[in-house]
């Protein structure tokens, strides 16, 4: 491996690192890969998740719920993967999210998030409670985000399809915290994946470098006073990390770094010629530099990455007056979202909320549906929304998204079609097996578990159908099928056999 690096990106390195510690970094590539799981917490907690762990697993340090496992088990073809019990994913890339400091209630974006790891672990920290934005400009990426963000059970979160500065008119000051995860030359990811070699040599540093100060710019733009933004690359470039923060603060005299002390430090020496603009920074901005983080290959178990915390000064983003959020809080229904509309909308009213929809379409088969299978309605905080024939729970405090290209435009419930209304897989995997009343639970090493999720039809007798008789007096019908309590899709039970409602872009191959 270390003979593939590239000629350049080593001269560069050896002339940051020294010739000693060169060595040292070196060395790693011909270490063993690193594997890690990160616990979902928004569906299970660390120490159920532990106790029936099937993996050999070691702690992450700097990540709460972040675990190593050993290379050979495969947790991507367990049960509890389909259930959405934990996310695979690098070690290093769990700091950011731990660094933003994602709480419960607050409006968080994740403004570069595909294939959406790190939006998953910042919707566990928010525990379903408040709003959170997750954006990719690639559209052939953004599959891949829906589809863990449904598998984590995610209930809070609004999927856009957006160039940022589209987005400016509509958040303007609106988030608390902001993920920027950017993109970037990928010299972190040479030992997991090689041919990030090639495509570092065809693609330039400098260009990476211009997409990062646009993207730092148009954060700041949608931060609220007293937020945060966290910038972080996988990459070791000085031109893709401290030099970005260090013109990010000169532009910006209301940051300011917030230090983080766990890594290794940001260094505001490597900003010189041949590699920065020497002498372009203020003695200020280079001093609060050396606050930012420094994860490298050879000094943890990581595959490395940079990460800067960045604060606003102001009062807390939260304190948003009521006109404010009035004038915020509009209908969605203007918004460009993936689905065919047709004209007119019409509001409909149903337990207390307002229901906004591009057409007259009826919400009666939904609530009843939640009324004879569900025991809560998990949505009920939440504003329902149809696109066509589509159902959506949008959080509470979204601002209009007019003119956006929204691919979800909240939490997707299902659709309603000729008065008849079908579940969503989405829904089934943000539920709770407690909230459905009519539900299966199969232990994991029960061969109908794998068989369901390979899409077989199963012969299911009554009494195991869970449910409480006073409430619900027939089995038949649909069933949220788990694995050990976790939902793992929907079934419909009748007769001694369950049919299988596991999509088949999602089946076991």
């Amino acid at each position: 491996m270390t003979k593939q690096l590239p000629t350049l990106f080593r001269d560069k390195m050896i002339d940051l690192l020294g010739v000693e510690e060169f060595e040292q970094f070196l060395a790693s590539y011909d270490e063993a890969r690193l594997f890690g799981i990160r616990v979902n917490t928004a569906k299970i907690t660390k120490e159920e998740f532990l106790a029936k762990s099937p993996f050999t697993l070691t702690k992450v340090p700097w990540a709460a719920d972040g675990y190593y496992y050993e290379e050979g088990e495969r947790p991507g073809k367990h049960p509890y993967y389909h259930a959405g019990l934990y996310y695979i994913q690098e070690p290093s890339a769990m700091a950011p999210v731990e660094l933003l400091a994602a709480q419960p209630g607050e409006r968080v974006l994740d403004l570069c998030a595909a294939p959406g790891g790190k939006s998953t672990q910042i919707a566990a920290k928010m525990q379903g409670e408040g709003v959170l934005v997750v954006n990719d400009i690639h559209s052939d990426r953004v599959k891949a985000l829906v589809k863990n963000l449904e598998l984590s059970g995610v209930r809070n979160a609004v999927v856009l399809n957006e160039k940022p500065e589209r987005m400016l008119t509509v958040f303007q000051g609106y988030f608390d915290k902001i993920l920027i995860d950017a993109p970037c030359s990928g010299e972190g990811m040479f030992r997991k994946e090689e041919e990030m070699m090639q495509q570092w040599e065809r693609h330039s540093v400098q260009e990476f470098a211009d997409m990062q100060r646009e993207l730092l710019g148009q954060a700041a733009e949608m931060l609220a006073p007293g937020g945060r933004i966290v910038y972080s690359t996988c990459t070791f470039s000085p031109e893709e990390n401290e030099a970005q923060i260090a013109e990010f603060l000169d532009r910006h005299a209301d940051f300011h770094v917030v230090p983080v002390d766990q890594f290794g430090a940001g260094h505001p020496d490597w900003l010189r010629a041949p590699w920065c603009e020497e002498g372009a920074y203020s003695p200020s901005a280079l001093a609060e530099v050396a606050g930012t983080a420094r994860l490298w290959p050879h000094r943890l178990k990581g595959e490395g990455h940079y990460v800067a915390v960045l604060q606003r000064v102001g009062a807390s983003a939260g304190a948003v007056s009521a006109v404010e959020l009035k004038e915020r809080v509009a209908s969605v229904g203007d918004a460009d979202v993936g689905v065919k509309k047709r004209g007119g909308r019409e509001a409909l009213r149903g337990k207390g909320r307002v229901e906004a929809v591009p057409h007259a379409v009826s919400l009666e088969p939904l609530l009843a549906f939640a009324g004879e299978l569900l025991r809560s309605e998990p949505f009920a905080a939440a504003r329902l929304v149809c696109y066509g024939e589509h159902a959506y729970a949008s959080p509470a405090g979204l601002p209009e998204l007019h003119g956006l290209k929204v691919v979800r435009p909240g939490w997707y419930i299902g659709s309603l079609h000729r008065g008849r209304f079908e579940p969503s897989h989405a829904l089934a995997m943000g539920l709770r097996m407690r909230e459905a009343k009519r539900a299966l639970s199969l232990a994991s090493s029960d061969e109908r578990a794998l068989r369901y999720l390979k899409g077989e039809t199963l012969e299911v007798a009554e009494n195991e159908i869970i449910r409480d008789p006073e409430v619900i007096k027939a089995a038949k019908g649909y069933c949220l099928v788990c694995i050990e309590e976790h939902p793992i899709g929907w079934g419909k039970w009748h007769d001694g056999m369950l049919k299988n409602e596991y999509p088949p872009g999602w089946r076991w191959n």
